[in-house]
C-alpha cells in the first residue's frame, strides 16, 4: 500500500541502501530517493546509512553515495540533525580506512552537502548537480541577494571556483564510468609484466623546451611516462597550475603530482597547495606510491597571495609530502626554484629517490631574479649553482638521468621500493596547518 506524503513513516525513509559489485569487486552503496520528501534525512534514514557504513568498515569495502537530498527533514526537528551527526562521525572515523565516493545526482542542500565534503572524492554531473548550504530562496529572504541555483551551487562553482568537485561528468553514465575507473586505482596492485624496449621514451625531451621561460603542457609528458591510456586526472578544472591524478606503471597504481607550466608558469599558489596536499594524503592513506614531476618557478609572490594566506596553504603541501610514508620519487624536468623546490617532495622532506634531467636548474631563485639581488660576481656564482650536478654533489639529487629513460628509471625505482616500510613517531596525530 502506497503511503501518503504526509505519512509519519515515509517509504524506505527516503533512502535505498545495499551491497553490490563493480567489476566483481564489492561495494556498499546508498541512494537518496528524491520522490520521498525530496530525499530529506530523518532519524531513521541516518541510522540506515550509518549502519551500512559500519558494515563497510568492518569488511574494508568502499562506500559510494548517490546524493540527491533537500537536507534535514524539518518535520523531525533535532532528531534529523542527530541523524546527520551519526553520518558525519562515520565519514571521519572511516576516513583513510575505506574509500568514500560521493556522486551528486541532483540538488543537495544543508546537511546533505557536508557528508560529501567529508568523503574522498566528489563527482558531479553537468547541468543537474547542485550543492549549497542554503538555497536561492532562503538567501533572497535573508540577504536580499538574487541568485540562481546553478550560479550558487552548480558545477562551474564547485569544479572551477572552489574546488569541491573532483570530477565533472557530462552525464550520469560518465559519472558511473569515472567511479568504476577510480575504484580500479584504489585497490593495491603489483606490476604485471616486465620492462621492454617500448618503455624507452625516445621523444620525451622534445616535449620540454630548453628555454626556462617557455611554457608547455605537462599532460603529454605524464601520458608518455605512465601506461598507455591509464592517466585519470583529479580536480582537472581547479587550480590548473598543478596536476594530480592516478595512473599505472606496468599495471601498478601510482599517484602523480606535477607542476603545470602551461598555467601560471607552474608556480604554486594557495589553491594548488590545497589540491596537491589533499591528493598526497589520500595516496598515503591507501598505500599508493607518489611520483612527482617538478618544473616550478616558486611559490607565487605578491600582496594578493599573502592576503590569501599562502604561507599557511603552502605549509599544507610541505606537511603532506613530509608526512607521507609511501614510496616517493621525484623527477626535476626543468626548473626547481626557491622554497617550492623543497616543498615539491625534496630529499629533505623524505623523497626516497630524486632524479633530475641534465638541463635542470636548481637554485634559491632563477638567474633573472638573482641579477636584481646580487653583484656581478655573486650572480655568476648563483647561476653556476643552478646545475643539477652541483645539487647531486651535495647529496640533494640521487642521479642525473637521460630524459628518454625516465619511465624505465621510475619503474626500476618502484620495484626497488615495493616493500618499503616506514613508520612515524608514536603520537595520536599531527596538527596539519588547516
Amino acid at each position: 500500500m502506497k503511503k501518503s506524503e504526509d505519512s509519519t513513516d515515509p517509504p524506505g525513509e527516503g533512502v535505498v541502501v545495499g551491497y553490490a559489485t563493480i567489476n566483481q569487486k564489492p561495494i556498499y552503496v546508498f541512494a537518496h530517493d528524491f520522490t520521498v520528501r525530496g530525499g530529506s534525512l530523518g532519524e531513521l534514514q541516518g541510522k540506515k546509512i550509518a549502519s551500512m557504513m559500519d558494515l563497510a568498515a568492518k569488511t574494508k569495502v568502499p562506500i559510494i553515495g548517490l546524493n540527491e537530498s533537500a537536507g534535514a527533514r524539518i518535520q523531525e526537528g533535532v532528531t534529523a540533525l542527530d541523524g546527520y551527526g551519526q553520518i558525519f562521525y562515520r565519514n571521519v572515523k572511516y576516513s583513510g580506512v575505506i574509500p568514500q565516493i560521493s556522486i551528486i545526482l541532483g540538488p543537495n542542500a544543508g546537511g546533505a552537502v557536508y557528508s560529501p565534503a567529508l568523503t574522498d572524492f566528489i563527482i558531479m554531473v553537468k547541468d543537474i548537480s547542485q550543492m549549497y548550504i542554503t538555497g536561492p530562496k532562503v538567501i533572497e529572504a535573508i540577504t536580499k541577494e538574487t541568485v540562481s541555483a546553478e550560479e550558487l551551487g552548480g558545477t562551474y562553482m564547485h569544479s572551477v571556483v572552489n574546488g569541491n568537485c573532483h570530477f565533472l561528468a557530462t552525464d550520469e553514465l560518465e559519472a558511473f564510468q569515472i567511479t568504476t575507473k577510480l575504484l580500479t586505482f584504489i585497490k593495491s596492485t603489483t606490476m604485471s609484466k616486465q620492462l621492454t624496449n617500448k618503455d624507452y621514451c625516445g621523444s620525451l625531451s622534445d616535449l620540454v623546451p630548453s628555454e626556462s621561460g617557455k611554457t608547455y603542457d605537462v599532460i603529454p609528458i605524464i601520458e608518455k611516462i605512465v601506461d598507455d591510456g591509464s592517466f585519470l586526472e583529479v580536480h582537472k578544472f581547479f587550480a590548473k597550475n598543478i596536476v594530480v591524478g592516478f595512473a599505472s606503471m606496468l599495471g601498478k597504481t601510482i599517484g602523480v603530482v606535477s607542476n603545470q607550466p602551461k598555467h601560471m608558469a607552474g608556480g604554486i599558489d594557495s589553491n594548488a597547495s590545497d589540491k596537491a596536499a589533499r591528493f598526497i594524503r589520500f595516496c598515503d592513506c591507501f598505500d599508493i606510491p607518489i611520483i612527482t614531476l617538478e618544473d616550478v618557478t616558486g611559490f607565487y609572490p605578491g600582496i594578493r597571495y599573502e592576503k590569501e594566506g599562502i604561507i599557511r596553504h603552502g605549509a599544507k603541501l610541505v606537511y603532506a609530502f613530509a608526512e607521507a610514508t609511501v614510496p616517493k620519487i621525484t623527477v626535476i624536468l626543468r626548473k626547481a626554484y626557491g622554497g617550492a623546490f623543497v616543498a615539491m617532495n625534496s630529499k629533505a622532506l623524505g623523497a626516497d629517490l630524486l632524479f633530475a634531467w641534465p638541463n635542470a636548474e636548481i637554485a634559491v631563485m632563477g638567474p633573472e631574479s638573482a641579477s636584481s639581488v646580487f653583484e656581478t660576481d655573486e650572480k655568476d656564482n648563483q647561476i653556476l649553482t643552478t646545475s643539477p650536478y652541483y645539487a647531486a654533489a651535495k647529496g640533494m639529487v640521487d642521479d642525473i638521468i637521460d630524459p628518454r629513460e625516465t619511465r624505465i628509471k621510475l619503474i626500476q625505482s618502484l620495484i626497488m621500493l615495493e616493500h618499503k616500510k616506514e613508520t612515524g613517531p608514536n603520537r595520536k596525530h599531527g596538527n596539519i596547518p588547516l
